[in-house]
């Protein structure tokens, strides 16, 4: 079983991103616990604060950042680090529309990339949540993935 949290600032405002994020969120409960923390916008310092604030007090998770300079995976590696929780609660965190304080990077046991190219904070959110469920299904034998 697993225990995802998805940590992010702003709400989705994009009804049709919206319901394929929470599409995604809904098959996601399948495998486990999955939950999704939403933070106010601010300024990069309040922010990255209120994540900190959170952060600090799941001394146990393994937590992977979204980040432009992150390392990219293949959904197959991606697959094996989930596997690799082995039970442990594991925190993404996607920032906001200006990026994420510095402070909250370093708390990264992963810096993670979707890509080279830069996406909305609401496009980050739900292709996150497909690279989870797919990453997911990978490690379940689940027809969702072709090699």
């Amino acid at each position: 079983m697993f225990h995802l949290t998805l940590l992010t600032v702003g709400k989705l405002k994009n009804a049709s991103i919206k319901t394929l994020a929470d599409d995604y969120q809904k098959r996601l409960k399948r495998y486990g616990r999955f939950e999704t923390v939403e933070f106010a916008d601010g300024t990069i310092e309040s922010e990255g604060q209120r994540i900190l604030d959170y952060l600090n007090k799941q001394t146990q998770a393994k937590i992977f950042i979204l980040a432009e300079e992150g390392q990219t995976l293949s959904s197959e590696i991606f697959a094996q680090e989930l596997q690799a929780l082995q039970g442990r609660q594991a925190i993404f965190v996607i920032g906001g529309a200006f990026g994420l304080d510095p402070a909250v990077k370093a708390k990264a046991h992963t810096l993670l990339s979707l890509s080279p190219m830069t996406f909305t904070h609401e496009l980050a959110q739900m292709l996150l949540c497909e690279q989870i469920y797919r990453g997911i299904s990978i490690l379940n034998g689940s027809k969702y993935h072709h090699s």
